[in-house]
């Protein structure tokens, strides 16, 4: 991806997780794995800020931004196709969806719309200048703005769009009863990825029909296919599962705000978890999915290093692509590492950290404005800062988390039962205890 803080840069993330037990196992590693790649996130968008010149020295070696992004799209990769054949319920999975996303990111974007009332620039610059009002709201609803040209209101908001650009064709793999041929979607995705690489432009449609325009058809034709696949009647269903599935690609090949290259190569690491999942459970053969799992890393690896450049004279080609393979390999380490000790306890801080990784994660850039102004901008070097902003991020998040996403997920929970009571589990009680996260991923 691109520089730091833009779309092509994954530092994203992730939707957060369902809050957890501390005494489950199963969903302790998770846990730990999303609250680390929060952190990991602040992190590095804290440092460009307070300590600037560490920043770039890292950065000219390791993006921990794109590895905390790949760490959460390989974690909601593994278990939202889990969450949704759980039960085998379209509509109980769109509701679920809906109320573990929604809440707090309307939140956040009312906390932007708040300060930028207030005279403290949060939005990019060009937002609101630049961009018809009716598409930047309609855009960020769909939560697809990144894949709509559009300009994320929040930085990490842009990774929400690859959630959903994933969302939609997990529903429309499992309709069409491919959903346990993750490791041959994952291989296509990567395949799509190499062989596309410099060959479609970005925004193309939007360039040519217009941001507006495409916004607004993409939001009707959106929320239509989602209503649809909520239908009870099974042909409607299926025809709403594959026309968001076919919005999916189209967007993510002809109108993203990075190269289609990227965009796939996010979507195939996601659909690598899945096969992980499927290995654990019995679905697939390990050798299938480890095979995957190599051949899309080293895929990543490989466009990495051949197809970016720096972004600015004070750095290199040579330090962005290294940067980018380092994170790749970093994250498939960590994660490899976190599957490896999944049956083992894990400390109750890592825990929580998880249960708040969506607050945290979503939230941390408005914390940083609001430090920022009342501190003051400077390009010294002031770690202490750090300190402050981690001091203030965690306990706001834990507030969020407690106020806002718990309350909603129990209503989204009691709505989702309601609406398709007849709905059952489709896997063993034990499958019941995993986690469902808001959005796997977090952005730069």
């Amino acid at each position: 991806m691109t520089k730091t803080g833009h779309p092509a840069s994954p530092v994203p993330v992730a939707v957060a997780p369902e809050p957890v037990r501390p005494g489950a196992v199963r969903l302790g590693w998770l846990d730990a794995l999303r609250g680390l790649a929060a952190l990991t996130v602040a992190f590095h968008h804290g440092t460009a800020r307070f300590t600037p010149s560490f920043h770039e020295d890292v950065l000219a070696w390791f993006d921990p931004g794109l590895a905390g992004v790949l760490v959460f799209f390989l974690v909601s990769g593994y278990i939202i196709p889990a969450s949704l054949e759980r039960t085998g319920s379209l509509r109980r999975f769109w509701i679920s969806r809906a109320f573990r996303i929604y809440p707090l990111l309307l939140v956040a974007l009312g906390a932007v719309l708040m300060l930028e009332a207030a005279s403290v620039a949060v939005l990019p610059g060009s937002l609101g200048d630049a961009y018809d009002p009716l598409a930047v709201v309609t855009s960020h609803l769909t939560m697809l703005q990144d894949l709509l040209a559009v300009p994320s209101a929040l930085t990490v908001m842009w990774t929400l769009s690859y959630e959903m650009a994933f969302y939609l064709l997990a529903v429309a793999f499992f309709t069409a009863g491919f959903h346990r041929r993750s490791t041959g979607i994952a291989l296509g995705l990567t395949v799509g990825a190499l062989v596309l690489a410099g060959t479609l432009p970005s925004m193309a449609l939007a360039a040519r029909a217009g941001v507006t325009p495409v916004v607004l058809g993409t939001a009707i034709t959106v929320a239509t296919a989602i209503a649809l696949a909520c239908s009870r009647n099974p042909g409607m269903r299926r025809a709403g599962a594959f026309l968001g599935g076919a919005v999916a690609i189209a967007l993510l090949l002809f109108n993203a705000r990075i190269p289609a290259w990227e965009g796939l190569i996010i979507l195939a690491v996601m659909f690598t978890g899945t096969a992980l999942h499927r290995a654990e459970q019995g679905q697939i053969r390990w050798r299938s999915a480890a095979l995957t799992a190599a051949a899309v890393t080293g895929v990543a690896c490989l466009l990495g290093m051949t197809r970016l450049n720096a972004w600015s004279p004070e750095t290199t080609d040579w330090a962005v692509r290294r940067a980018w393979v380092s994170a790749v390999l970093v994250a498939a380490v960590v994660f490899a590492i976190g599957y490896a000790l999944r049956h083992r306890s894990m400390p109750r801080i890592l825990i929580w950290l998880g249960v708040i990784s969506y607050s945290v994660y979503l939230l941390h850039p408005v914390v940083l404005v609001v430090l920022e102004e009342i501190v003051g901008r400077s390009p010294a070097h002031r770690p202490f800062l750090m300190f402050a902003f981690v001091a203030v991020l965690l306990p706001l998040s834990h507030l969020t988390q407690r106020l806002v996403e718990a309350p909603a997920q129990r209503l989204g929970r009691r709505l989702a039962r309601r609406a398709e009571p007849s709905a059952t589990p489709t896997r063993p009680p034990a499958s019941r205890e995993t986690p469902e996260p808001a959005l796997a991923s977090v952005g730069p």
